[in-house]
């Protein structure tokens, strides 16, 4: 007999599984993935969900709460890093996406239905690698010291819903980490390396310490560019490990062509590290005539 009640569903995606069978072999790879989805499968039940079913390399659960689903869900990325390190094969790392969504299901002859379980697995698609997306249904359950673990990636369009979807994303959940939030400072190790933008003819430079720069709509965007296609909070340039990056975060993507390079960039949810000079169209290529676009520099200034 059917039965209807509110639920968080997770799914949750291996990335890498194609190459690991190449490097290994079919036994030992085999071997990793089938003991990779038993680790993911404790540690739902770890945090008092149920394994509906599991889905090649990967599987769907549901949890009572949406604290517990988020908790199983860092819980899991965790797990994949060990498992990966404990490995020792040398060969592409296993990444994983894991999508949450909370609303009313169906559950029918041990399987699951309904709009929760439709969102949660179309959110799965925009999931980068050892990403975990939830909705705003799911984060306005979290305390508000778990709210703030996660950052808004504005509201994202899914295959087949007519209307968009408030998103957020995983940053942090180790209670020792600094809680990121989306206009905080950022600080990382002093550079002579400079970023400048130019937007309409004006230019503006940007230090690492100056990170995040935000392009967006949004009038609290660093850079706001008034488009229909540039997302409120569109994409943020970053530094990492000594270079400045650019993560779309948007619902038309981001794209880069770099100087002298024939190909063009294209980032949807992704992320590639800025070199030289280039442009950057937000929501549609460069090559479009009505495309918001922005020129980047790298360069370095001399140092004492």
């Amino acid at each position: 007999m059917a039965s209807s009640r509110e639920r968080t569903v997770l799914f949750a995606d291996l990335r890498g599984s194609t190459s690991l069978y190449e490097s290994l072999g079919n036994t030992q790879a085999a071997e990793i993935i089938t003991r990779t989805v038993g680790v993911l499968t404790q540690v739902v039940r770890s945090q008092h969900g149920a394994v509906v079913k599991t889905l090649g390399d990967g599987l769907m659960a549901i949890f009572d709460k949406p604290v517990r689903s988020a908790r199983a869900a860092c819980e899991m990325q965790d797990a994949i890093a060990r498992i990966m390190a404990d490995a020792e094969t040398g060969a592409a790392s296993l990444k994983l996406r894991v999508a949450l969504a909370h609303g009313e299901i169906i559950e029918v002859d041990s399987d699951c239905f309904g709009d929760a379980v439709n969102v949660a697995a179309r959110l799965l698609e925009h999931a980068g690698d050892n990403e975990v997306l939830i909705t705003d249904a799911v984060h306005a359950q979290l305390s508000r010291l778990d709210r703030q673990r996660f950052r808004c990636l504005d509201r994202l369009h899914l295959r087949g819903r007519a209307e968009p979807c408030k998103v957020f994303m995983l940053e942090t959940w180790a209670d020792d980490a600094p809680v990121s939030t989306l206009f905080s400072d950022f600080t990382d190790t002093p550079s002579a390396e400079c970023l400048r933008l130019t937007v309409g003819g004006t230019h503006q430079t940007f230090t690492p310490q100056q990170t995040p720069v935000v392009l967006g709509r949004s009038p609290e965007s660093t850079l706001c560019i008034d488009d229909t296609r540039v997302s409120r909070l569109h994409a943020r340039i970053e530094w990492h490990g000594g270079n400045f990056h650019l993560d779309d975060q948007s619902s038309n993507g981001s794209f880069v062509r770099f100087a002298n390079e024939p190909e063009t960039v294209v980032l949807r949810r992704g992320r590639c590290m800025l070199h030289g000079r280039g442009v950057i169209g937000l929501g549609a290529p460069p090559d479009d005539p009505r495309a918001a676009c922005l020129h980047f520099e790298i360069f370095s200034y001399a140092t004492p």
